[in-house]
């Protein structure tokens, strides 16, 4: 039996969120719509989920020191990791001491905080195929592995998100700015970077997979695009056949299964035919699952604020034919959005403006999602929610 207290009084069922960004805000919002005190933390004021949240902290999360700080002074029962830059040290040491339960798990955390953990994990422990790949430390390193593994190949930090510092090598010529531009990307991770061979696949996916305690939901698949490693549009469901389906679903559930918990993960995989490659899985909601605001009675992030409060889902999540579309803005100033009720006003549609208080240099500030009577209708509407917005920095 799962029991909640009520928020700001001693019986609060309490949450800890590490990572504020618009991600976390739609975690917040589904937790306090089930009566869950929030505590939102990122690494500067004014982040999406503190909002929304009952109460905040600034701190770097990198930081050991201050995040025990946090920790012990929050006592939170629950802490919910929605970004990758933490000290996963401190949150093993929390989780083994018994102070709070760490969703997934603190191991799954801080083996998927950087892709070499987990792409050990799924392609050396648990056999799964992968793209080739080697793991460098220096630009001599980086130029020796694109000799071996070849043109085209990707290049990205071992830890960084939203596609920062990755990039295609296309020429062997190119290395070295491969190295200046993900060394700059990397969060906390040295100068350790994944060289992964080039996979000429059909299309890639993201299987959105729920561990719960009445056992794994698989989400409809979710299609998406990307640039410059980072999404930009992403519908549901994504066509493919059974047999794809199905392995699918088989490799995202080895990898969840290894890593244990309850919460959403993002599974990330290639398409080619039936075959099914592994990519990368985030241990909690994802940002191509944006889609799900429109296309799921219960989103993503409804999902997985009851799968981490320990409440059993169904086995099965009907989708309807939907899209999402991100809304970027590139400069340096504090967004200013005009033309939310002509965005509104395409059929079937809905906007997510995040709130993010500055943006400096590139950033994603919003997002469009729209319902049709298939993907592709779906996905026209929500492009034309996005292109009606104008965002400007002032």
């Amino acid at each position: 039996m799962t029991v909640i207290g009520t928020p700001l009084t001693p019986h609060a069922t309490r949450v800890l969120l590490l990572g504020s960004g618009e991600l976390g805000k739609e975690v917040a919002i589904e937790l306090m719509r089930l009566g869950v005190e929030v505590i939102a933390a990122d690494r500067y004021p004014g982040a999406p989920a503190m909002h929304v949240a009952h109460d905040f902290r600034v701190l770097d999360m990198l930081d050991a020191a201050a995040l025990r700080e946090v920790i012990a002074e929050v006592r939170p029962h629950l802490i919910v990791p929605e970004i990758e830059a933490l000290a996963t040290e401190v949150l093993l040491e929390v989780e083994a001491a018994g102070q709070a339960t760490v969703t997934p798990t603190a191991r799954a955390t801080r083996l998927t905080m950087d892709r070499e953990g987990i792409r050990r994990l799924a392609a050396e422990d648990l056999g799964l195929p992968t793209s080739p790949y080697l793991f460098v430390d220096s630009r001599e390193g980086l130029e020796q592995a694109v000799a071996h593994l070849g043109t085209p190949c990707v290049v990205k930090p071992v830890m960084s998100s939203s596609g920062k510092g990755q990039s295609v090598v296309r020429d062997p010529a190119d290395a070295a700015a491969a190295w200046e531009y993900a060394a700059a990307g990397a969060r906390a991770a040295g100068g350790r970077l994944i060289v992964e061979a080039f996979v000429d696949f059909d299309y890639e996916i993201t299987q959105l997979t729920v561990r719960h305690a009445g056992g794994t939901t698989f989400l409809a698949p979710v299609g998406h695009t990307q640039e410059d490693g980072d999404y930009r549009e992403s519908w549901q469901p994504h066509p493919m056949s059974d047999a794809a389906l199905a392995r699918a679903r088989e490799v995202a559930g080895a990898v969840t299964d290894a890593l244990g918990g309850y919460g959403v993960f993002g599974v990330e995989l290639f398409v080619r035919g039936d075959e099914v490659l592994f990519n990368e899985v985030s241990p909690r909601p994802h940002d191509t699952g944006l889609v799900t605001l429109a296309s799921q009675r219960l989103s993503e992030f409804a999902l997985h604020a009851r799968a981490i409060l320990g409440i059993a889902l169904p086995d099965e999540v009907e989708a309807a034919p939907a899209a999402s579309c991100a809304v970027l803005a590139e400069g340096s100033g504090v967004p200013v959005i005009a033309g939310v009720d002509a965005a509104l006003a395409v059929p079937e549609s809905d906007v997510r403006l995040f709130g993010k208080p500055r943006v400096e240099g590139r950033r994603r500030i919003a997002a469009t999602v729209a319902r049709g009577a298939n993907v592709d209708q779906a996905r026209e509407r929500a492009r034309a929610a996005a292109a009606a917005l104008d965002v400007t920095l002032s």
